[in-house]
């Protein structure tokens, strides 16, 4: 049986187990070990570890086929020390991953003025969150080069699902931008985005950068009034962006520069994935309805 290592098992880690629990014998590295019972559980081995502290990383050298890094990059800085100190841990065993598979994010790309994205167009970071990502791109990209590891890179976008959405920004009144001022984004629902992970450990081609994002970007806005209208509460007000810059926080704001549409011929055609929620049209009516029925 393939074993498979984990880093990062969060959310959508815990949607991807079920998927491939029967054909793997999957362990999964944390620095909590109040989660342990969890996690074992749900039929995946705990290994303590913390990737901010590499000493702590020995028991992962050899340990498995497959390696799937979910795990985020250090808060600040433009470089993931945390990467590199899993491929250092990973290098330290008698035999290395075949594979290793990253979920970054399509914000390595920067603004793109609203255009479509495919993989191919070249990354332009424009924060040291994104630069972080694409740190840690790089320097995976580099190791399978150097070690023959094969490196599957999913540029993720905003994740969504029935306990991931921005309810509470719409009962604060947080505003949106107007419509012609609004920004293109991209969403993937937490399912489909597990599936996407299966898909490329089994699927993924070396070397390779897939964008894990639906068929419908759409406007910033447009996304929060359907939100809104699907959990019966008042649309965000709308406002400039002279007037966003005055009133909205940083971390807000960033998100609000940044327009691209994304490509996903690729994650159809070389992983083969089918996407259950191809909309937020489908998934936000999914959502409303697990939240209903809890």
């Amino acid at each position: 049986m393939r074993r498979l290592l984990i880093i990062g098992c969060g959310n959508v880690a815990l949607r991807m187990v079920p998927l491939v629990r029967s054909r793997c014998r999957i362990y999964a590295v944390s620095h909590t070990p109040q989660r342990f019972a969890a996690l074992r559980a749900v039929g995946v081995i705990p290994i303590r570890g913390d990737l901010d502290r590499p000493r702590t990383l020995d028991a992962i050298a050899g340990l498995a086929r497959d390696v799937v890094h979910f795990a985020p990059p250090p808060d600040r800085g433009v470089h993931d020390t945390r990467t590199a100190h899993l491929i250092a841990a990973l290098a330290k065993g008698q035999s290395l991953p075949q594979q290793v598979v990253y979920i970054s994010t399509s914000g390595v790309y920067g603004d793109c003025d609203g255009e479509l994205v495919a993989e191919t167009r070249p990354v332009r970071p424009q924060t040291d969150r994104a630069r972080r990502r694409a740190d840690a791109e790089r320097r995976l990209r580099e190791w399978g080069a150097r070690s023959g590891v094969r490196v599957v890179i999913l540029r993720v976008p905003g994740i969504y699902a029935e306990d991931r959405l921005p309810l509470a920004r719409l009962k604060n009144g947080t505003p949106a931008l107007t419509p012609e001022d609004d920004a293109y984004v991209n969403h993937v629902h937490a399912e489909d985005l597990a599936r996407i992970v299966v898909a490329a450990l089994y699927r993924g081609h070396p070397n390779r950068m897939y964008n894990a994002a639906d068929d419908a970007p759409q406007k910033m806005g447009d996304y929060f009034d359907l939100v809104a209208d699907r959990f019966g509460l008042p649309r965000p007000p709308r406002v400039t962006r002279a007037q966003a810059e005055r009133v909205l926080p940083q971390n807000l704001l960033s998100f609000m520069r940044e327009s691209r549409r994304l490509v996903n011929r690729r994650i159809k055609q070389e992983l083969r994935a089918r996407l259950r929620f191809p909309t937020v049209n489908e998934g936000i009516a999914a959502a409303r309805a697990a939240r209903a029925a809890d």
